[in-house]
């Protein structure tokens, strides 16, 4: 039978209450089943813990273009150094987060680490940003990646029209938040599909390579640390481009509370994903070097492509339709992931009330996944997206720095607490100053995209006192906020979480 939500009272916030129940007939003279708990289920198991970082991680740069590395460290040998370099440095930051997440147990990411260790006005600074601008901008940046790569096999020959790039774009874009809100297992499933698919991409690039190396197509790497030398500001641009690149490690941490048994799972999946990602960027890359050479890499707008004309022949159609499928996974888990940090806001009561209610038959955070759904299409079609990332991607860096020297603290402040996993501090050191250091670098070398970004973030604290602090606002505004929830909560049949405790 279908399910119905009843409504049982309306909370002195002013949006409804409620659970699910069941009304099912009775079986042998036994009560029907209790009121179903509406909270968000521990469905996220190793397997699926795994796809979401490798998942959002693996996107469309490493298929599209790694010349960024490539053009600032001046040599072959260099650029898989950095490769190299840049995946030990985000594992340890993976191996930072998995210490918070499994002594902090709440989703959330940096948003609650940073609120839990130095307060809630930073904290709702990186979430403003987050929603505002950043995550809606990355949406769309990939998302346009992918409806270029679903549609490039029909236009072989021609330039694919900006507007059906958009449109498809669109599509996709709608597919993913659809799917987020009907149900997460379906969510998870799919992601692990997708990862299978990333790895298979990847495998048809290092496998031909490999072969090529067999059969002595080293021309490349002969002298791989010659050519043109570096210049001071090239290796840390090279070695910024590279920490890029592997972004995403920090997704499963946004969503701890729907992990199965966190303490075990999360550090595995950290340590299994950022071997096989890191493994499979530097093979990538040496794999491009056995039939490309440096030069012709530079020239390459989408290397992978390049490569595998060369190599594989008609097959090599195959190739934008994984990079497509690539780039649709790292959306679905980044608004899998991101969901979650609203969701983990709102109920902190940093963002609208609205977005901490869960759908009452699908157990999905709904509001908090199509809130980004408008925003993300104002910037599909309106914005200059990667000035907007440009702008703020030290905002990131910065905020992914301060919850991990957060870790440092909480060793001095809290000695007692329960770290199921714990990292030599020197880690966390490490790679904290490593995310500083970007953040310094990016001042120094572009202070005009840098000082804008660092302006759009400074919004987020009279917003802080405007929304959070000031408690005397208007009754009208109170109403009409109020009224706005209750009929939100109807149309998309969501109530608040339930306590399980």
């Amino acid at each position: 039978m279908v399910r119905k939500p009843v409504v049982s009272t309306i909370s002195s916030g002013g949006y409804l209450q409620g659970s699910v129940r069941g009304r099912l007939p009775s079986l042998g003279g036994k009560e029907p089943p209790g009121p179903e708990k509406v909270v968000l289920k521990k469905k996220i198991t190793l397997l699926r813990g795994i796809s979401i970082i490798i998942g959002t991680i693996i996107g469309a740069g490493i298929f599209i273009s790694p010349k960024g590395v490539l053009k600032n460290t001046g040599s072959v040998g260099m650029s898989l150094v950095i490769w190299t370099v840049c995946g030990v440095l985000s594992l340890f930051g993976a191996l930072s987060y998995a210490e918070l997440g499994t002594s902090i147990k709440k989703s959330g990411g940096h948003y609650i680490y940073i609120l839990e260790v130095f307060g809630p006005l930073p904290a709702f600074v990186r979430v403003w940003v987050e929603l505002l601008i950043i995550r809606p901008a990355a949406t769309a940046v990939i998302s346009l990646a992918f409806g270029h790569y679903i549609l490039e096999p029909f236009f072989i020959h021609c330039a694919i029209p900006e507007l059906a790039i958009k449109l498809i774009t669109a599509v996709g874009i709608t597919i993913v938040m659809v799917l987020n809100s009907m149900s997460v297992s379906w969510s998870a499933r799919i992601q692990i599909f997708l990862t299978f698919c990333k790895l298979t991409a990847i495998l048809i690039i290092i496998v031909p390579g490999v072969m090529q190396l067999i059969k002595g197509q080293t021309q490349h790497f002969k002298d791989a640390f010659s050519g043109r030398d570096a210049s001071v500001m090239g290796l840390p641009l090279a070695f910024y481009y590279g920490m890029y690149a592997y972004a995403g490690w920090f997704y499963l941490n946004f969503v701890t509370e729907e992990v199965h048994n966190p303490e075990k799972t999360i550090p595995l999946a950290i340590c299994i994903s950022m071997a096989i990602v890191t493994i499979g960027y530097v093979l990538t890359n040496v794999a491009y070097f056995t039939t490309i050479s440096a030069e012709e890499l530079m020239l390459s707008d989408a290397v992978a492509v390049t490569f595998s004309e060369r190599l594989l022949g008609n097959f090599s159609l195959a190739v934008p339709v994984f990079v497509a499928l690539s780039c649709f996974g790292s959306m679905n888990g980044g608004v899998f992931a991101v969901s979650r940090l609203f969701y983990v806001a709102s109920r902190e009561g940093h963002l609208p009330e609205i977005l901490s209610m869960i759908h009452v038959r699908k157990h999905t955070p709904l509001p908090a996944v199509i809130v980004l759904h408008p925003l993300t299409m104002i910037m599909l079609f309106c914005g200059d997206l990667y000035s907007l990332l440009n702008f703020l991607s030290f905002a990131r860096w910065l905020f992914i720095g301060l919850a991990v020297a957060g870790l440092i603290y909480l060793r001095y402040k809290r000695p007692d607490m329960h770290r199921p996993f714990k990292v030599p501090l020197f880690i966390p050191a490490l790679f904290s100053f490593t995310c500083l250091f970007m953040v310094a670098l990016s001042l120094y070398s572009d202070p005009f995209s840098t000082g804008i970004g660092f302006i759009i973030t400074l919004t987020g604290v009279p917003a802080y006192y405007f929304f959070i602090i000031w408690d005397k606002k208007p009754k009208w505004f109170r109403r009409a906020s109020g009224r706005i929830t209750r009929t939100l909560q109807i149309i998309l049949e969501v109530v608040p979480e339930e306590d399980c405790h």
